[in-house]
């Protein structure tokens, strides 16, 4: 198992495990950031969105040493459908060659050194697994 597994929880690690592994993976995330981060009085004194901002540029950089790449990214208006009072900030999907490339950034030392910043940065997040393959 992979050292980034320790990071997901059994059912998120079942999730990935049921993906087909010779495909890509599209992880779809829904981000609502803090108007403060929340460093729990450890970090630096910064926006939501600055932190987030730290995490990017670390996990970007992940993202592409394993294969993969943004391929949509943008502000998201109001939803159409969705529980009243759910908004989000920003939007992007990530496309990964497969579910193990994903597993491989999460091992990745710098990437994992840079979570606290995320987790400073977001009230809310949905980070959604998606495969081509027909259910």
């Amino acid at each position: 198992m992979s050292a980034g597994a320790d990071i997901l929880t059994a059912d998120q690690r079942v999730v990935l495990d049921g993906l087909p592994a010779d495909e890509p993976l599209v992880m779809l995330n829904l981000l609502r950031f803090r108007e403060t981060a929340d460093y729990h009085g450890s970090g630096p004194a910064c926006s939501g969105v600055e932190a987030y901002k730290r995490y990017s540029r670390v996990a970007f950089e992940a993202v592409t040493s394993v294969g993969g790449e943004v391929i949509f990214a943008g502000r998201a208006a109001p939803a159409l459908i969705a529980p009243e009072g759910e908004t989000w900030h920003q939007v992007f999907m990530v496309r990964y060659p497969s579910p193990q490339a994903f597993l491989a950034m999460m091992d990745i030392p710098e990437y994992r050194a840079a979570v606290h910043h995320r987790t400073a940065a977001l009230a809310d997040s949905r980070l959604v697994a998606i495969s081509p393959a027909s259910p």
